[in-house]
Protein backbone atom coordinates (compact mmCIF):
# COMPACT_ATOMS: atom_id res chain seq x y z
CA UNK A 1 0.00 0.00 0.00
CA UNK A 2 1.41 3.38 -1.06
CA UNK A 3 0.27 6.43 0.95
CA UNK A 4 0.26 9.97 -0.42
CA UNK A 5 0.31 12.62 2.31
CA UNK A 6 -0.83 16.22 2.22
CA UNK A 7 1.95 18.86 2.31
CA UNK A 8 3.01 19.86 5.82
CA UNK A 9 3.18 23.53 4.83
CA UNK A 10 0.58 25.59 2.99
CA UNK A 11 1.08 25.80 -0.77
CA UNK A 12 1.83 29.35 -1.91
CA UNK A 13 1.47 29.86 -5.62
CA UNK A 14 1.92 27.66 -8.65
CA UNK A 15 5.63 27.19 -8.06
CA UNK A 16 5.10 25.52 -4.69
CA UNK A 17 2.28 23.45 -6.19
CA UNK A 18 4.44 22.11 -9.01
CA UNK A 19 7.38 21.46 -6.66
CA UNK A 20 5.06 19.49 -4.44
CA UNK A 21 3.58 17.64 -7.44
CA UNK A 22 7.04 16.71 -8.74
CA UNK A 23 8.06 15.56 -5.25
CA UNK A 24 5.00 13.32 -4.99
CA UNK A 25 5.60 11.93 -8.49
CA UNK A 26 9.23 11.10 -7.75
CA UNK A 27 8.24 9.52 -4.45
CA UNK A 28 5.59 7.40 -6.12
CA UNK A 29 8.03 6.26 -8.83
CA UNK A 30 10.61 5.32 -6.22
CA UNK A 31 8.00 3.45 -4.14
CA UNK A 32 6.67 1.60 -7.18
CA UNK A 33 10.18 0.73 -8.26
CA UNK A 34 11.03 -0.63 -4.81
CA UNK A 35 7.78 -2.58 -4.69
CA UNK A 36 8.47 -4.07 -8.11
CA UNK A 37 12.04 -4.92 -7.09
CA UNK A 38 10.87 -6.71 -3.95
CA UNK A 39 8.32 -8.66 -5.96
CA UNK A 40 10.97 -9.54 -8.55
CA UNK A 41 13.26 -10.80 -5.78
CA UNK A 42 10.42 -12.92 -4.43
CA UNK A 43 9.80 -14.47 -7.86
CA UNK A 44 13.53 -15.06 -8.29
CA UNK A 45 13.70 -16.80 -4.91
CA UNK A 46 10.64 -18.90 -5.69
CA UNK A 47 12.12 -20.07 -9.00
CA UNK A 48 15.46 -20.82 -7.32
CA UNK A 49 13.79 -22.95 -4.64
CA UNK A 50 11.83 -24.80 -7.33
CA UNK A 51 15.01 -25.51 -9.33
CA UNK A 52 16.77 -26.87 -6.25
CA UNK A 53 13.84 -29.10 -5.36
CA UNK A 54 13.36 -30.31 -8.94
CA UNK A 55 17.06 -31.09 -9.29
CA UNK A 56 17.00 -33.23 -6.14
CA UNK A 57 13.82 -35.01 -7.27
CA UNK A 58 15.15 -35.75 -10.77
CA UNK A 59 18.49 -36.95 -9.38
CA UNK A 60 16.63 -39.30 -7.03
CA UNK A 61 14.40 -40.57 -9.81
CA UNK A 62 17.46 -41.16 -12.01
CA UNK A 63 18.87 -43.50 -9.35
CA UNK A 64 15.54 -45.28 -8.91
CA UNK A 65 15.06 -45.80 -12.63
CA UNK A 66 18.39 -47.64 -12.90
CA UNK A 67 17.21 -50.13 -10.28
CA UNK A 68 13.79 -50.34 -11.93
CA UNK A 69 15.34 -51.18 -15.31
CA UNK A 70 17.34 -54.01 -13.74
CA UNK A 71 14.18 -55.38 -12.08
CA UNK A 72 12.24 -55.13 -15.33
CA UNK A 73 14.90 -57.11 -17.18
CA UNK A 74 14.63 -59.83 -14.51
CA UNK A 75 10.86 -59.94 -15.05
CA UNK A 76 11.42 -60.26 -18.79
CA UNK A 77 13.78 -63.21 -18.19
CA UNK A 78 11.16 -64.86 -15.99
CA UNK A 79 8.54 -64.51 -18.71
CA UNK A 80 10.85 -66.06 -21.29
CA UNK A 81 11.34 -69.00 -18.94
CA UNK A 82 7.57 -69.26 -18.45
CA UNK A 83 7.03 -69.37 -22.22
CA UNK A 84 9.62 -72.14 -22.52
CA UNK A 85 7.74 -74.18 -19.88
CA UNK A 86 4.43 -73.65 -21.64
CA UNK A 87 5.86 -74.64 -25.00
CA UNK A 88 7.08 -77.86 -23.37
CA UNK A 89 3.56 -78.52 -22.01
CA UNK A 90 2.02 -77.89 -25.43
CA UNK A 91 4.45 -80.31 -27.06
CA UNK A 92 4.65 -83.02 -24.38
CA UNK A 93 1.24 -82.63 -22.65
CA UNK A 94 2.87 -82.46 -19.23
CA UNK A 95 4.95 -80.11 -17.12
CA UNK A 96 8.71 -80.58 -17.22
CA UNK A 97 10.25 -81.93 -14.01
CA UNK A 98 11.05 -79.35 -11.34
CA UNK A 99 9.48 -76.65 -13.50
CA UNK A 100 8.25 -73.45 -11.92
CA UNK A 101 6.51 -70.43 -13.35
CA UNK A 102 6.81 -66.93 -11.99
CA UNK A 103 4.84 -63.91 -13.10
CA UNK A 104 5.65 -60.82 -11.10
CA UNK A 105 5.34 -57.14 -11.90
CA UNK A 106 6.49 -54.16 -9.84
CA UNK A 107 5.28 -50.65 -10.54
CA UNK A 108 8.02 -48.06 -10.68
CA UNK A 109 7.37 -45.26 -8.20
CA UNK A 110 8.91 -42.05 -9.54
CA UNK A 111 8.34 -38.87 -7.55
CA UNK A 112 6.68 -35.76 -8.99
CA UNK A 113 5.84 -33.78 -5.84
CA UNK A 114 8.36 -31.01 -6.62
CA UNK A 115 6.97 -30.60 -10.14
CA UNK A 116 3.39 -30.36 -8.90
CA UNK A 117 4.47 -27.86 -6.24
CA UNK A 118 6.34 -25.74 -8.80
CA UNK A 119 3.20 -25.65 -10.92
CA UNK A 120 0.81 -24.86 -8.07
CA UNK A 121 2.99 -22.05 -6.66
CA UNK A 122 3.52 -20.53 -10.10
CA UNK A 123 7.31 -20.96 -9.88
CA UNK A 124 7.36 -22.44 -13.39
CA UNK A 125 6.07 -19.16 -14.83
CA UNK A 126 9.18 -17.36 -13.51
CA UNK A 127 11.54 -19.65 -15.41
CA UNK A 128 12.74 -19.26 -18.98
CA UNK A 129 10.46 -20.99 -21.48
CA UNK A 130 13.12 -23.50 -22.59
CA UNK A 131 13.88 -24.41 -18.96
CA UNK A 132 10.21 -24.92 -18.09
CA UNK A 133 9.76 -26.99 -21.26
CA UNK A 134 12.63 -29.29 -20.23
CA UNK A 135 10.94 -30.00 -16.90
CA UNK A 136 7.59 -30.48 -18.59
CA UNK A 137 9.06 -33.00 -21.05
CA UNK A 138 10.65 -35.02 -18.25
CA UNK A 139 7.53 -35.19 -16.09
CA UNK A 140 5.21 -35.85 -19.03
CA UNK A 141 7.39 -38.83 -19.91
CA UNK A 142 7.21 -40.00 -16.30
CA UNK A 143 3.43 -39.87 -16.47
CA UNK A 144 3.43 -41.80 -19.75
CA UNK A 145 5.69 -44.47 -18.23
CA UNK A 146 3.45 -44.84 -15.19
CA UNK A 147 0.34 -45.15 -17.38
CA UNK A 148 2.01 -47.89 -19.45
CA UNK A 149 3.04 -49.72 -16.29
CA UNK A 150 -0.47 -49.56 -14.87
CA UNK A 151 -1.94 -50.89 -18.11
CA UNK A 152 0.50 -53.79 -18.23
CA UNK A 153 -0.04 -54.66 -14.57
CA UNK A 154 -3.82 -54.45 -14.89
CA UNK A 155 -3.86 -56.65 -17.99
CA UNK A 156 -1.54 -59.17 -16.35
CA UNK A 157 -3.73 -59.44 -13.26
CA UNK A 158 -6.97 -59.79 -15.23
CA UNK A 159 -5.71 -62.26 -17.82
CA UNK A 160 -3.19 -64.33 -15.86
CA UNK A 161 -4.51 -64.37 -12.29
CA UNK A 162 -6.75 -67.44 -12.93
CA UNK A 163 -3.68 -69.47 -13.93
CA UNK A 164 -1.37 -68.42 -11.10
CA UNK A 165 -0.66 -69.95 -7.71
CA UNK A 166 -2.03 -73.45 -8.34
CA UNK A 167 -2.59 -75.59 -5.24
CA UNK A 168 -0.64 -78.76 -4.59
CA UNK A 169 -2.24 -81.66 -6.37
CA UNK A 170 -3.82 -79.52 -9.08
CA UNK A 171 -3.51 -81.13 -12.52
CA UNK A 172 -1.01 -79.79 -15.01
CA UNK A 173 -2.46 -77.37 -17.55
CA UNK A 174 -3.65 -79.00 -20.74
CA UNK A 175 -1.93 -78.09 -24.00
CA UNK A 176 -4.91 -75.86 -24.82
CA UNK A 177 -4.66 -74.08 -21.47
CA UNK A 178 -0.91 -73.75 -21.87
CA UNK A 179 -1.38 -72.22 -25.32
CA UNK A 180 -3.87 -69.68 -23.92
CA UNK A 181 -1.52 -68.74 -21.11
CA UNK A 182 1.40 -68.44 -23.54
CA UNK A 183 -0.60 -66.06 -25.71
CA UNK A 184 -1.41 -63.81 -22.76
CA UNK A 185 2.20 -63.83 -21.57
CA UNK A 186 3.39 -62.85 -25.03
CA UNK A 187 1.03 -59.87 -24.92
CA UNK A 188 2.51 -58.92 -21.54
CA UNK A 189 6.01 -59.28 -22.99
CA UNK A 190 5.08 -56.80 -25.71
CA UNK A 191 3.79 -54.35 -23.11
CA UNK A 192 6.99 -54.70 -21.08
CA UNK A 193 9.01 -53.95 -24.19
CA UNK A 194 7.13 -50.65 -24.42
CA UNK A 195 7.78 -49.97 -20.73
CA UNK A 196 11.45 -50.81 -21.25
CA UNK A 197 11.64 -48.38 -24.19
CA UNK A 198 10.06 -45.60 -22.12
CA UNK A 199 12.48 -46.34 -19.28
CA UNK A 200 15.41 -45.93 -21.65
CA UNK A 201 14.08 -42.66 -23.08
CA UNK A 202 13.36 -41.24 -19.64
CA UNK A 203 16.79 -42.25 -18.37
CA UNK A 204 18.40 -40.41 -21.30
CA UNK A 205 16.35 -37.30 -20.48
CA UNK A 206 17.46 -37.55 -16.85
CA UNK A 207 21.13 -37.85 -17.80
CA UNK A 208 20.92 -34.97 -20.28
CA UNK A 209 19.36 -32.77 -17.62
CA UNK A 210 21.88 -33.74 -14.91
CA UNK A 211 24.80 -33.25 -17.30
CA UNK A 212 23.54 -29.78 -18.24
CA UNK A 213 22.79 -28.97 -14.58
CA UNK A 214 25.45 -30.63 -12.41
CA UNK A 215 24.50 -28.38 -9.51
CA UNK A 216 20.99 -27.49 -8.22
CA UNK A 217 21.44 -23.77 -8.88
CA UNK A 218 22.55 -24.19 -12.51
Amino acid sequence: MIDVHHPHQPVHGWRDFFVHLVTITIGLLIALGLEGYVEWLHHLHLAHEARTSLHAEIAGNAKDITKAAAQLHEREKDLKSDVAVLKYVIKNKKMPEHAAMSIDFDLIGLNDVSWKTAQSTGAVTYMAYAEAQDYSDIYNMQAELYASEQQAARDAIISLAPFLDPSDGDPDPTPEEAAAIEQKIEILQGQLLMVDSLLGSLDRHYQQYLTAHPHPSD
